[in-house]
Parts: structure tokens; C-alpha cells; sequence
């Protein structure tokens, strides 16, 4: 049995005169499905990618909600300058940033018996490092202004054991640990940390680099017999940026159907 997916909500100005920062923002992720609801819920918004082309077309697709073009600057998380240098990006194009909304992360399938240094650290480098190195570069702007919120992308597997996981599982159970502790220490200024946990959002790259098999048998475990759309995610993150949540920080939230 599958649930069908239900309507795409309206935007309900949750985020009005909110500027935000999303990185890995383009293809067809949660990443771009992110940027679209915030500037659907009235935020102003800047994307980064690696990935030029793919970054200007997310660009392009993103003004006609916004009506308005969006600002982008290519970022690869990995490179502590580059980084830095997007966050000033985004505060000058903006004055301030008010959110920042790391989704940058890269996976991929080995067994830990068959993983290479290179495939470990790779993985590691992108989702949980680079996720530290933008939240410092995003809190040091926050502290001076005393206010900011900041949401993580993890995921399930950073609490569930999946085979061929142990690296992506290791970097997002990091991101979890990371976001509490940021969370303790950016309080005292004002600043909330919080993350999301994602359990399967379909998107057409995640297809291209999924072994065969392994995403039918994991839509098999969701209750509802269905992936979430990208959207049901960035609906979550949306809540977290927003004043919704002004009271949560340091947690994690799972957007999963999942069962055991």
C-alpha cells in the first residue's frame, strides 16, 4: 500500500523579510527544494553549489517564485576559504544573514571491509566537516548580531545501521553531535542550532547513484509505502527557521515514515 503524496502547501509568510543562506542548493535535492519554500514563505535568498551550470539553472528557477533574481556564489565546503568567503558573500548581498541552512553532504555505498582511506575521508570532508566549517563561519556573523538560526541536514542513519553505510552513517551521526553542541554554545547569543533527519526523500539524483534494488526495498519500510517528496523536508526545515520554533535548539528531527 501507498499513501499518495498530498498537495503542495501555499506558502504562508513564515520566513517575511528573512534572509537565508542555503548551500547545495542545486539539482533537484532537498537542497533547491529548500531555497524554493523559503522564498515561497517570503525569505530572501542566496544558494551555493560546486556546480556551476547546474547552480545558475537552480537560479533561474528559483527568481520565477521569487520574482526577483537570486543571488549565488559557488562554494565547495571542503575549502575552509571558500567558505568563508560565501558567508561574507551573503552578508554583503544582504546586510545580515538571519538563517543559514546547511544541506551539503556526499554519500555513497562500500562495505567497510572493501572502503578505501580516500572513500571514508571524502565522505567525512563534505558532510560533516563541511557542515563545521560553514556553522562556525555562520555563527561567528550570528554572534555579532546576537540572533540567527542555523538547520542541519543529517539523517536516520546517523541513529539506524544500514549496510555499505558506515561512512555517510558516521558523518551524519557527527552532524548530530555537532548540532547539540554548537546549539549549547551559540544560546548564550542568541543563536538556535537545530537539524533535521531525513529518512528517504526521492529525487532523481539520488536514483542515478543508488544501488539497484536498495531504494525499492527502502521504500518498503516507510509506513506510508512511499518516499517523502523533497518538499515534506524542506516543510520541516522551514519550521525550524522559522519563529515557530523559537524555543528548540540543539535537536534533531526525523522526517521519516519509517519503521524498524
Amino acid at each position: 500500500m501507498s499513501v499518495p503524496v498530498p498537495g503542495y502547501p501555499d506558502g504562508h509568510q513564515l520566513l517575511a523579510g528573512k534572509n537565508v543562506l542555503v548551500t547545495a542548493a542545486a539539482g533537484t535535492g532537498i537542497g533547491f527544494s529548500t531555497a524554493k519554500r523559503c522564498v515561497e514563505e517570503g525569505a530572501r535568498v542566496m544558494i551555493s553549489d560546486i556546480h556551476e551550470r547546474r547552480l545558475a539553472e537552480a537560479a533561474e528557477k528559483i527568481s520565477e517564485v521569487s520574482e526577483q533574481p537570486v543571488a549565488t556564489k559557488l562554494c565547495n565546503v571542503t575549502d575552509n576559504d571558500q567558505v568563508d568567503a560565501l558567508v561574507e558573500a551573503a552578508a554583503a548581498e544582504f546586510g545580515t544573514i538571519d538563517i543559514v541552512i546547511n544541506n551539503a553532504g556526499l554519500g555513497g555505498h562500500a562495505k567497510l571491509v572493501d572502503m578505501t582511506d580516500d572513500q571514508w575521508n571524502v565522505v567525512l570532508d563534505v558532510t560533516l566537516n563541511g557542515t563545521f566549517r560553514m556553522t562556525r563561519a555562520a555563527l561567528r556573523h550570528m554572534k555579532e548580531n546576537e540572533r540567527g538560526v542555523i538547520v542541519n541536514n543529517a539523517s536516520v542513519l546517523g541513529w539506524r545501521a544500514q549496510e555499505g553505510q558506515a561512512h555517510y552513517a558516521a558523518a551524519k551521526a557527527g552532524v548530530m553531535a555537532l548540532t547539540r553542541c554548537a546549539a549549547v554554545e551559540a544560546a548564550e547569543f542568541g543563536v538556535r542550532v537545530n537539524a533535521v533527519a531525513p529518512s528517504l526523500a526521492m529525487h532523481e539524483f539520488l536514483e542515478k547513484v543508488t544501488p539497484a534494488g536498495l531504494l525499492a526495498d527502502l521504500t518498503k519500510r516507510e509506513a506510508f509505502g512511499r518516499a517523502a517528496e523533497t518538499w515534506e523536508v524542506s516543510n520541516v526545515i522551514v519550521f525550524l527557521a522559522s519563529e515557530y520554533s523559537s524555543y528548540m535548539t540543539g535537536e534533531v528531527i526525523a522526517v521519516s515514515s519509517q519503521h524498524p
